[in-house]
């Protein structure tokens, strides 16, 4: 595996040279520190990706480390991060899954100035450091416009939808509809909520193309629900090759080594690839500066991000996550990326 050395935008007031000399020399405010780390989930290839790169970045900056797993339950969360405080961490970064209760989790960490990093998630109230995170927005968009183009902006789609209860779950749903309301109106939407279950997902898309067999696309919000609609589409007689006029178009969210070989087995189509791997280096990389007591500001970084303000004091890296696609061609305005590139972190995976 490839590890990336830490950097992050010189237009902003922490320098990359700043970074790479205390990965190469722990020093300043965050010698010695311990930071805590809350997984929030180890049931999905997606986020044992993220634990696997988790520890590789905390050894390249220097950084001790004490790790707990919320298993998705916001309460066993709350429950962790005081277990970490008990063992002293100087700094936490947690990915809280419902956004909004969450919220005393992040009082009790400002109350004890623990600078905090929410990864992949932003929480709907509460004092965070930095927010690592990709445009959830725009993983609706592409998927929207990939579908769209593929079904000549006319048709019947699913959308698996994640839980409403997580920003991420909201961000991708109302920027799919949005999308197909405002560039594809020929398209009806059946929106199917499953909080992030994949039996849920699995029976709900069962229930929806049997009684819409003419459904032409699947869009999930991530991988929970892969196996169970490759499934659903095999027991209905509706898994055939992209060349036939009756193929379901599947878009799947995450870019799991899976997802990458299954489009190149042409059995779903495309994916929006989650940076696991930079959610893991730029947690860490903020954390660090957190605790070298460095500040930020809006704008473009040198990894190919944007840091935005979200809403007033929080700061939120949005993190590139391209679509992937057999052919890596461009649709409805969109470039994708192909699903043999390499520079994908699916790719990458020993």
């Amino acid at each position: 595996m490839k590890l990336r050395l830490p950097r992050l935008a010189g237009t902003l007031l922490l320098s990359t040279a700043l970074l790479t000399a205390c990965a190469d020399d722990p020093g300043g405010g965050a010698e010695g520190a311990t930071i805590g780390v809350d997984y929030p989930r180890s049931d999905t290839d997606f986020w044992n990706s993220y634990i696997d790169y988790v520890p590789e970045y905390a050894e390249r900056l220097g950084l001790d480390m004490k790790t707990t797993n919320s298993g998705n339950d916001v309460a066993t969360l709350a429950s962790n991060v005081q277990t970490l405080l008990s063992q002293g961490v100087d700094g936490v970064a947690i990915a809280p899954q419902d956004t909004a209760a969450v919220a005393p989790v992040l009082r009790t960490l400002a109350e004890r100035d623990i600078p905090v990093v929410t990864v992949d998630t932003r929480p709907d109230e509460g004092e965070v450091y930095m927010v690592v995170r990709a445009d959830n927005r725009a993983y609706g968009e592409q998927a929207c416009h990939y579908l769209g183009s593929q079904l000549e902006g006319e048709g019947k789609v699913v959308m698996l939808q994640g839980d409403l209860a997580s920003i991420n779950g909201r961000d991708r749903t109302e920027a799919f509809h949005d999308c197909v309301e405002a560039e594809y109106p020929g398209i009806r939407v059946f929106g199917e909520a499953t909080n992030w279950d994949a039996a849920t997902a699995a029976q709900k898309l069962q229930t929806t193309l049997t009684a819409h067999p003419d459904v032409r696309g699947v869009y999930m919000q991530a991988t929970f629900g892969l196996s169970g609609t490759l499934q659903v589409l095999d027991q209905l007689n509706m898994a055939v090759p992209p060349d036939d006029p009756e193929h379901v178009f599947v878009v799947s969210n995450d870019g799991i080594p899976q997802e990458l070989q299954l489009i190149g087995e042409g059995k779903i189509d495309a994916t929006v690839s989650q940076p696991a791997d930079l959610y893991a280096e730029y947690a860490l990389t903020y954390l660090r500066a957190a605790l070298d007591g460095e500040e930020f500001e809006p704008g473009p970084t040198d990894h190919g991000s944007e840091i935005v303000e979200v809403r007033e004091g929080v700061l939120e890296d949005q993190l590139p996550a391209p679509l992937v696609t057999r052919d890596g061609g461009t649709y409805g305005g969109v470039e994708s990326l192909p699903y043999d590139d390499p520079s994908l972190w699916g790719n990458d995976r020993d």
